[in-house]
């Protein structure tokens, strides 16, 4: 059978392929383990020393790891076996966070958390890197929207009830004991990794170059050199790096303004939080039937149109229940953004790239978003939550704007220039 008949063929229903079927189930798992650790963690602190400057140094020394191991981890990923590095990230992740409740059976030793949480971290990144990988192989270029779109569903779903149950274990049986459940979480998603076939670059687009040996040098800097010469991976590059930087910090902003400006209680910020998290997985399940029927132009400029409509919204409404709509809103249109962006760039790039792309894509995508966390949080405290929201409303219509005018707007931007 020719590549060009092999392309023609109808690709199988995800819900009849068994290796996206066990992959999906098993990163569901591991994501519900991860929102364990969310909670367990800042409690191990808070429970061993009383200070919320513990807790803000420690995510701040693994929010560093993190970002130092993307720079590294699309090297790895385009030069290792992709199916054991998945393997080999979970078992370690295994074993760093199973260490915790064995230490601690002897006594708190929060240095031990100074030591877990940031190799926890930059072995986290190396998995989600070599992750975007694993989901194009597994599912094709034709099905990648649709398996990303499930797979940011159930992530979301399980990253609402995920918390609510490490409450419960946490509170039954202490904390390292949900840190215990996030350990075995990491040892199911490396026994699923392992039971699937993962094969290797045959989803590369038509007319790539193989794979070349490079200096060191010259591997690190190869996504980033992609993602410029991409014309339109280069443009949503830089408007979703100001995307981040206008909204990394919303959520602050949301619980400030439900317990200061409104008068809610902790459970009450909890609750619409959680309700508003349903935007996710609507967004995420709606992105593939949306993409189809409008284009990748319109589906991503119409979601940061409304994003932009639902944040400046919120300075508005002084009812509870209108902020959770709000923020839901707003959260399912960044699925639908976030599944659209990342999906083609799984679509455009080489195989033997991809790694390497995801890893330049999320560093610069990042770089501003602590920054703009912290003058958001700022702005609140001086000028008034209605100020913040409007100015980042309005910075998210601006970018659709400017969106408009670049090659963003293209309905079927995976059919051209994909070798760039």
């Amino acid at each position: 059978m020719t590549q060009a008949e092999e392309t023609d063929r109808p690709a199988r229903s995800l819900w009849r392929d068994r290796d996206f079927g066990i992959f999906w189930a098993a990163q569901t798992l591991s994501v519900a383990g991860d929102s364990f650790a969310y909670i367990a963690v800042p409690l191990l602190v808070l429970h061993a020393t009383g200070s919320v400057a513990q807790m803000g140094l420690l995510t701040g020394v693994a929010g560093a790891a993190s970002i130092c191991a993307g720079i590294f981890a699309g090297v790895l990923v385009d030069r290792l076996d992709r199916r054991t590095l998945l393997i080999c990230c979970d078992l370690a992740r295994m074993v760093l966070y199973g260490l915790v409740p064995l230490v601690w059976a002897f006594g708190p030793q929060v240095w031990l958390l100074y030591v877990v949480l940031p190799l926890g971290e930059a072995v986290g990144m190396v998995f989600q890197v070599t992750y975007v990988t694993a989901v194009r192989t597994l599912a094709g270029e034709d099905r990648v929207t649709e398996a990303n779109g499930r797979l940011y569903a159930t992530a979301a779903a399980a990253g609402v009830l995920g918390p609510s149950l490490a409450g419960v274990v946490s509170g039954q049986f202490g904390p390292t004991a949900a840190l215990g459940v996030n350990a075995a979480s990491f040892g199911l998603s490396a026994i699923g990794v392992f039971l699937i076939r993962l094969g290797g670059s045959s989803q590369n687009p038509a007319g790539t170059a193989p794979p070349l040996r490079q200096r060191p040098s010259q591997e690190l800097l190869a996504g980033a050199r992609f993602l410029w010469r991409h014309p339109v991976l280069r443009t949503l590059t830089v408007l979703l790096s100001f995307f981040i930087f206008l909204t990394l910090g919303l959520t602050d902003v949301v619980i400030y303004h439900l317990k200061h400006g409104l008068g809610q209680s902790d459970a009450a910020v909890g609750a619409v939080l959680g309700a508003a998290a349903v935007g996710t997985v609507v967004g995420a399940l709606l992105t593939p039937p949306l993409r189809r029927r409008l284009g990748f132009g319109a589906s991503w400029i119409g979601a940061m149109v409304i994003c932009g409509l639902a944040v400046a919204g919120l300075g508005a409404s002084g009812d509870v229940w209108g902020v959770a709509v709000l923020v839901a809103v707003y959260l399912g249109c960044v699925s639908v953004a976030g599944i659209c962006s990342m999906s083609l760039r799984q679509q455009v790039t080489p195989d033997h790239l991809l790694g390497r792309v995801t890893s330049a894509f999320w560093t610069i995508h990042f770089s501003l978003g602590p920054v703009g966390a912290a003058l958001l949080a700022w702005g609140a405290e001086k000028y008034g939550v209605a100020t913040v929201y409007l100015v980042s409303g309005t910075g998210c219509l601006s970018i659709a704007l400017i969106a408009l005018c670049t090659p963003v707007r293209q309905a079927r931007p995976e059919h051209s220039g994909k070798a760039a």
